[in-house]
């Protein structure tokens, strides 16, 4: 193949990397048996309003299936507590709603990402352009790299702003704060968002370091 070809196909495999690297951390947390690891993290707050445990881990499933299925908002509307009051209130069924919109809007680009990565490293392999494809997944890795610790950088020193400016971004007004006995609040504290930053952050920086370091190109 034409060299300049490869290599212009070689930095934009470049590109999609991180998008991978960091939407595969996403959806490896999207799933009920994350809750599992995250409740039982060493210090993780108990709910001050009486959920235990099991009932975090119960009801949690279903918030994560949500977000993953096709059902519309009744899936959790319909959801009681045993005094048949709601599980969640009307502002919080609504922000449920644009969160599912905005999950599968970017699982949506992690599998069509995904699959144009692949798509290249077959048509590399066939095509004979191997060595740029690696090039492209090795610089990809360390672009990775130092986009994880630039942002990690941020979120260590005030994950509270980092937090607030991510929901600013993606959400409209203040439709994701909550009173702290709300049930949201009560599943997903702070403390369970800073600990999937944590996850996903931790997973594209040693997958990025990994692609980087054994993709490089060696010296003969």
């Amino acid at each position: 193949m034409n060299p300049r070809l490869t290599s212009t196909l070689s930095w934009f495999v470049t590109l999609l990397t991180p998008i991978v690297m960091i939407l595969l951390g996403v959806r490896l947390l999207l799933n009920p048996g994350y809750p599992v690891l995250a409740y039982h993290m060493p210090g993780f707050p108990a709910d001050p309003y009486g959920f235990t445990r099991d009932d975090r881990l119960k009801w949690s499933g279903y918030a994560i299936n949500y977000l993953l299925n096709d059902a519309g908002i009744e899936y959790l509307a319909d959801l009681r507590f045993s005094d048949n009051s709601p599980l969640y209130n009307d502002r919080e069924l609504g922000h449920m709603l644009d969160v599912k919109n905005l999950v599968q809007a970017v699982m949506r680009v992690f599998y069509l990402t995904l699959s144009i990565l692949i798509g290249m490293g077959l048509w590399a392999y066939f095509k004979k352009w191997m060595f740029d494809f690696r090039w492209g997944l090795s610089r990809g890795g360390w672009l990775t790299v130092g986009l994880i610790l630039g942002v990690g950088l941020f979120a260590v020193v005030s994950f509270w702003q980092f937090f607030t400016m991510f929901h600013e971004i993606f959400f409209s007004g203040d439709s994701w704060l909550f009173l702290y006995s709300d049930t949201l609040i009560r599943l997903f504290p702070l403390r369970f968002w800073q600990d999937v930053f944590i996850w996903v952050l931790g997973f594209a920086l040693l997958a990025g370091a990994a692609l980087g370091w054994f993709l490089r190109p060696k010296a003969n």
